[in-house]
């Protein structure tokens, strides 16, 4: 299991109270953000992940999952892909 990257300066924060449609705030310390993504942008991307912490609170987190090309499509007898 890979060790956890936390997107350094951009935080999660639900609005309690807010209407229905209003799931958060996505909070952005600049200097740290633009870090944060240089540090671990596969072809322009960077995919993050909004979690709970045990403590209830939101955080993110930088997903770091990547297609394992030699696992991630197994041939069968016939020669097919399989995807498992």
């Amino acid at each position: 299991m890979e060790e956890k990257v936390f997107a350094q300066g951009i935080s999660f924060k639900r609005r309690e109270g807010a209407p229905d449609f209003v799931i958060g705030n996505l909070n952005i310390k600049v200097d740290e953000a633009i870090e944060t993504l240089k540090n671990n942008a596969k072809n322009g991307w960077v995919n993050l992940d909004i979690l709970t912490a045990k403590s209830g609170k939101p955080y993110v987190q930088v997903n770091t999952w990547a297609k394992d090309s030699e696992t991630a499509v197994a041939k069968n007898e016939g020669g097919s892909d399989l995807p498992f």
